[in-house]
């Protein structure tokens, strides 16, 4: 299997360049790095990729749970069960492949070192979160509908257990001006090699810290779309609206 696993920037809503890219290049499967907000279904979306049987996983955003619409066309969506958030899964390359979706929050955990001293959570579990969230503001016996994208402790103790060769993050890693020491360490305890994300839409060049920080790491831009090949080769197929603009670094929404 000599084709690439495709990794899609934040669609946004438009996932046009990513079912292109996969057709040309015959992707051999498709990583969506979140903020999806699909304007239908998700599966209806896609569907142009999963008719030619090109398999599909994503990852959500911070972005996915902000109408109760778009909250159900990704997890109330027939492809649910493809959001690969704190799980590992094998590619049909046999690389495995591990996901953490949305984004740290100061109402939750907002680790800024690597240390918790000072930066506990406030809230380690979600469930924790739901005990504690006003029955009125509970979206589906749970939290606050905008917290199902946000990053909980209990997301990344359940991945720092297992091994990945490829970890996909919505949040960036530190070497990015937003990034997280505490990612750096759950990529090196999982013992990844690459780490691609999505949400500062933005590719900026970190192969100055690949051997201090002991992986590959690669942000993918608005809409963009990058290749990895079997290789280990990275290539960008379809560069990111914003790519070269830092104008909007440090200032994407969470």
């Amino acid at each position: 299997m000599n084709t690439p696993v495709l990794f899609a920037g934040d669609p946004h809503g438009d996932f046009e360049p990513v079912i292109r890219a996969a057709e040309i290049t015959q992707a051999s499967a498709v990583i969506l790095l979140g903020d999806l907000e699909p304007r239908r279904p998700l599966h209806q979306e896609l569907t142009p990729l999963l008719v030619k049987g090109i398999p599909v996983w994503f990852i959500h955003g911070n972005h996915d749970s902000d109408s109760d619409d778009i909250w159900r066309r990704v997890w109330d969506d027939e492809l649910a069960d493809r959001n690969i958030d704190g799980r590992v899964i094998e590619l049909p390359d046999g690389r495995r492949l591990a996901g953490l979706g949305g984004v740290f929050r100061g109402s939750v955990w907002f680790p800024k070192s690597s240390e918790l001293a000072g930066d506990r959570p406030k809230f380690p579990t979600r469930q924790e979160h739901a005990r504690a969230t006003p029955r009125q503001d509970r979206w589906r016996g749970g939290t606050h509908r905008r917290h199902w994208g946000t990053i909980y402790p209990e997301a990344i103790d359940r991945l720092a257990t297992q091994s990945a060769d490829i970890l996909v993050l919505h949040e960036a890693p530190s070497y990015h001006p937003c990034g997280f020491v505490v990612l750096d360490e759950l990529a090196r305890g999982m013992k990844a090699k690459v780490v691609v994300h999505g949400h500062h839409h933005d590719a900026l060049d970190s192969s100055s810290v690949w051997v201090q920080q002991g992986f590959r790491s690669y942000g993918v831009g608005l809409r963009g779309v990058s290749g990895l090949w079997p290789d280990g080769r990275w290539e960008v197929i379809v560069p990111g609206e914003l790519d070269g603009d830092a104008s909007h670094v440090s200032r994407t929404a969470r």
